[in-house]
């Protein structure tokens, strides 16, 4: 039976969503010094809690040490470290669900990228102490005793993201962050536990998996969402921090964790085919998931036909970002049967519906141009 956009999906543990379509974590630009929600940051949050089934909101740091990973003079990533943190990531919450859709929260540590951090002077923690000519700043290998309390505090978070009431959380691991930091043989230079083999490189992710498993078992609803994305290759040129099939086999241990749906970050669209590959990402990735473990793609989607092709041919759900930022009701109008409504470009007129938050509107807007993906007709706001 072909899948459809509207078709109510069911995760492993009992939670559903009324659509096949998903909004994934997108910085917002918008947090206070501290990683606190702003103002701007509930307003993007609340124009937004109908633009999918499921909204995955961007990564906070779990750890002191763990970010921000933005840069100094814009608005800080937001953060979940400690239990001052808890009305911020309630009110982002409430600003989601407000309209019966589903809220997860991606849980993340920085590791090398916490340029933040950096930038007011503190040290900067990584796998291994490598002299990386992409950073302007040292950083220093993590002692083991960092490396454990670093898992557990997935733990501290995930059991605050329960407590504020999201209905899940997302624990990223791609992007160059620090999960993938200890996968990738280009960063994880150790020699114990911890790194080495590619089973070594699997420990730090796996030790992640299992203690937000413990918690929520301890502590969430029965029907606690628990997802995964993931960064299936990583290439640079001649450089390999691992290949599709070591990315492969990570997952495989991933979904022996019995975890509700595995996402993947495609830079180049929801078709995208690995280096050497001979089928796109989606469809090797579906030949390793069971029946349970559900599929999330992301990349390129702007309108109803472009979603609708992604989960008939690649996909059991479809990530859309930019197209959520371009049009806040982007999964509400396709519920609606009123897809042929969804603005897939942006525009002066369209800049001023739209609800960003101030950080996005002078990222997007800038005239130097931005290393975000772009957006369709981005000219036209600059």
């Amino acid at each position: 039976m072909t899948n459809k956009l509207t078709d109510k999906v069911t995760f492993r543990h009992g939670a559903s969503v009324t659509n096949r379509i998903v909004m994934p974590p997108m910085l917002t630009f918008s947090g206070l010094e501290g990683g606190f929600a702003s103002e701007d940051t509930l307003k993007y949050y609340n124009a937004r809690s109908q633009a999918a089934g499921m909204m995955i909101v961007e990564f906070h740091y779990v750890s002191e040490n763990g970010g921000p990973c933005t840069k100094a003079g814009v608005p800080e990533q937001l953060g979940i470290y400690d239990d001052d943190h808890l009305e911020s990531i309630t009110n982002i919450a409430k600003a989601l669900k407000k309209d019966g859709n589903k809220a997860i929260l991606q849980i993340h540590h920085g590791g090398r990228e916490a340029m933040g951090r950096a930038a007011k002077g503190k040290e900067v923690l990584a796998p291994s102490a490598i002299d990386f000519d992409f950073l302007d700043y040292p950083v220093r290998e993590m002692t083991n005793k960092e490396i454990e309390e670093i898992i557990k505090d997935f733990g501290r978070a995930t059991k605050r993201a329960i407590t504020a009431g999201f209905d899940g959380v997302e624990i990223h691991g791609a992007n160059h962050y620090g999960l993938q930091q200890f996968f990738s043989a280009i960063s994880n230079q150790r020699e114990d536990k911890w790194g080495g083999s590619l089973e070594k490189r699997m420990a730090f992710p796996l030790a992640v998996v299992d203690e937000v498993k413990r918690v929520i078992a301890e502590s969430a609803p029965e029907n606690f969402i628990l997802g995964y994305r993931f960064s299936p290759e990583e290439i640079h040129g001649e450089t390999v921090g691992y290949t599709y099939l070591e990315g492969l086999e990570l997952i495989k241990e991933v979904i022996k964790r019995e975890i509700d749906y595995i996402h993947l970050s495609l830079w180049n669209g929801y078709a995208t085919v690995p280096t050497g590959g001979e089928k796109s990402f989606g469809e090797y990735y579906k030949e390793i998931l069971d029946a349970q473990t559900k599929l999330i793609l992301v990349g390129g989607v702007f309108d109803e036909k472009g979603a609708q092709n992604a989960i008939e041919n690649y996909t059991d759900l479809v990530a859309v970002g930019r197209g959520t930022l371009v049009d806040p009701e982007f999964g509400k109008k396709i519920s609606e049967g009123r897809g042929n409504t969804i603005i897939n470009e942006i525009s002066p007129e369209q800049l001023k519906k739209v609800s960003w938050t101030q950080g996005l509107k002078n990222v997007y807007t800038a005239p130097e141009g931005t290393s975000l993906p772009p957006l369709p007709n981005g000219e036209s706001i600059k």
